[in-house]
């Protein structure tokens, strides 16, 4: 008899990571939970809601009858997130905390401590998202041995795992994972990956999982000093100015999920693509241009709203995330722009002679 493949799960407390522990037991997998505490709520005076997720994680674990763990990531959230977090609001950018949690403490920190500690042969998420993988596929990449050194990069790329949008359009949260490592995602199951809201909701419902129904929807750090996160960031002014419309940016290296970086660049130095650099925000079609240092060069097909440096700008072809890149540099906006050619039809269009010799009156500035 074939012993049941280990899978850790992560549990925030919410209705989507309990859904998925949930759905893996009854896929006969022996699952395991664990509650990751990355911020100190009591240096916050207890208005960080940790410790009551945690007890909300313990109760799914006991409904579920999986074994329950917690693990506390506080100083790494400081070191790696959020201390980037401050040093990119000081610079006066728009940083993303949570594409970075989930690169540094979800599929790293987490992710070891799921493998090395507790034996896991693959890791779950409550994430909205796919991969290429069917689950069986995932177990078998604990026991194939990727080559060291000068081949590793060439194996990876003829055996990449691929990060696919979720089939909840609306939900799809591939954006929060555009900078996961090839490593991590090939050994990563995402139950929700083909359902819907409203089903995860119903099969909660279900199966004695009210508790976590009742919940509000996380929205990644829940307090900074005195006051709430949303609030903390400075947002563009809601107009149409066109002083807020650019077309063009530049990104960090990027880094690419599949491929380092995609074939298609590598050969052309221009790809055609989509990008976004909010959740859920539509696609806009874009052309990217390869510089030698692996950063890129953003040319969107028509101009986009509130473009802000600290950004990152997510690329997507077809149902595939490829990867992101922190936006570093703007080109000019569509006001900079317009007033540009308004001097330049000045200069050309200035005093010259007119149609019956005289002196011609160009406009006026």
């Amino acid at each position: 008899m074939q012993v049941a493949r280990h899978v850790v799960c992560a549990l925030s407390g919410g209705v989507d990571s309990a859904v998925a522990a949930l759905l893996l037991r009854r896929r006969g997998y022996q699952v395991t939970g664990v509650f990751m505490k990355n911020w100190d709520s009591l240096d916050e005076h207890g208005v960080c809601t940790a410790d009551r997720d945690c007890e909300d994680a313990y109760r799914v674990c006991q409904i579920l009858d999986i074994p329950f763990h917690q693990v506390s990531y506080v100083k790494e959230y400081w070191n790696d997130v959020f201390s980037d977090f401050l040093s990119e609001y000081e610079k006066g950018r728009t940083p993303n905390p949570d594409i970075v949690c989930n690169k540094h403490i979800k599929f790293s920190c987490f992710f070891h401590y799921a493998v090395d500690n507790l034996g896991a042969d693959a890791v779950a998420t409550g994430h909205y998202a796919r991969t290429s993988l069917e689950d069986e596929e995932v177990f078998q990449q604990k026991h194939i041995k990727r080559p060291e050194g000068l081949f590793r990069n060439r194996f990876e790329v003829r055996n990449a795992v691929k990060l696919l949008q979720a089939a909840d359009s609306f939900k799809d949260q591939t954006f929060f994972l555009s900078q996961v490592s090839q490593d991590a995602l090939r050994r990563t199951l995402f139950p929700l990956g083909g359902l819907t809201k409203h089903f995860v909701k119903k099969i909660a419902a279900e199966n004695r999982l009210h508790h976590v129904l009742q919940k509000k929807e996380s929205m990644g750090i829940c307090f900074v000093g005195k006051r709430n996160f949303e609030n903390f960031i400075l947002q563009a002014p809601r107009t149409d100015h066109p002083a807020l419309y650019r077309d063009l940016l530049r990104t960090s290296r990027v880094h690419w999920i599949a491929e380092e970086p995609p074939a298609a660049l590598v050969r052309d130095k221009m790809m055609e693509c989509h990008f976004r650099f909010r959740h859920q925000m539509a696609l806009v079609p874009c052309v990217l241009t390869l510089n030698q240092d692996g950063t890129v060069w953003v040319t969107a097909v028509k101009a986009v709203r509130a473009l802000a440096p600290g950004q990152f700008a997510v690329f997507y072809k077809g149902d595939e995330c490829l990867g992101s890149g922190k936006i570093l540099r703007l080109g000019p906006s569509a006001y900079i722009l317009q007033k540009g050619k308004s001097k330049s039809r000045v200069s050309t269009e200035g005093p010259s002679d007119g149609p019956g010799g005289g002196p011609g009156l160009g406009p006026t500035l």
